[in-house]
């Protein structure tokens, strides 16, 4: 079986700011951080990779890893500003890093957590990927927010962020014609 490599960010376990100011249509936190570890689960197996953008959860350490636990995949960090000690030193990351680049399918992939106005080999067409702005800001050509808030709560594939701007566009331009 292939194994597939995901994206996401955001997710803010634990966090009980994150239901107020992004108004994430949960009732409590328990039910985000369940619905959040059932959508993740779902899509991702035991085998795969998922690449983390930042904003993991907030608690001790121990909560973290324990959390880990319950996420399938192979899980790498690339931190946020909401990212603390207990995040970076949870067991349960394969690596953590501020930054990191990918190729993939022959295209190269920049993640941070940030949104960048220019990044490696942009005009080459390689792609930014970062979280943060919880789908709030405008993209650049070839920039993406995997964040949970912009991709139904959940981690998502290359192929499903690519496509996902395609989509937007066909739906606005339906829209026009009516």
């Amino acid at each position: 079986m292939a194994t597939s490599i995901f994206f996401t960010a955001d997710t803010h376990f634990d966090d009980p700011r994150i239901l107020r100011i992004d108004r994430r249509p949960f009732a409590s936190l328990e039910e985000h951080d369940a619905a959040l570890i059932e959508r993740w689960n779902a899509v991702v197996g035991a085998d795969d990779t998922v690449f983390h953008l930042g904003d993991f959860a907030r608690g001790d350490g121990e909560a973290k890893e324990a959390l880990l636990a319950r996420l399938n995949g192979e899980k790498h960090l690339v931190t946020g500003n909401n990212d603390d000690l207990a995040t970076i030193a949870a067991k349960g990351w394969a690596s953590v890093a501020a930054y990191r680049e990918l190729d993939i399918d022959g295209r190269r992939v920049v993640l941070c957590h940030y949104a960048f106005r220019t990044w490696n080999q942009m005009g080459k067409g390689a792609v930014d990927l970062h979280g943060h702005s919880h789908g709030k800001l405008k993209p650049l050509p070839r920039q993406y927010d995997v964040g949970v808030d912009v991709f139904d709560f959940r981690p998502v594939t290359f192929p499903e962020i690519l496509a996902s701007r395609r989509v937007r566009k066909r739906r606005s331009e339906a829209a026009d014609e009516t």
